[in-house]
């Protein structure tokens, strides 16, 4: 598996994990610490709604990546 194939699929899981912890509210994904700032700063609603469109954004990244890079045989 080529290095860039397995940053794509990383981009992607985590973006379906953010999408997923913002569109079902998981209680365990913001009170972790590494949220801790964004909810303390603008309120767990708009954490959520930032990180639904970063979830969003990584995937289109991934699928951005993945048709776009040139298939090189190694």
């Amino acid at each position: 598996m080529a290095s860039h194939y397995f940053i794509q699929c990383l981009f992607a899981a985590l973006g379906l994990v953010s999408l997923l912890a913002a569109l079902c509210d998981w209680n365990w994904f913001f009170t972790a610490r590494n949220t801790q700032f964004v909810v303390a700063s603008v309120g767990r609603r708009r954490a959520r709604w930032f990180y639904g469109f970063l979830g969003l954004l990584l995937v289109a990244t991934a699928v951005f990546f993945y048709f776009n890079t040139p298939n090189v045989a190694t």
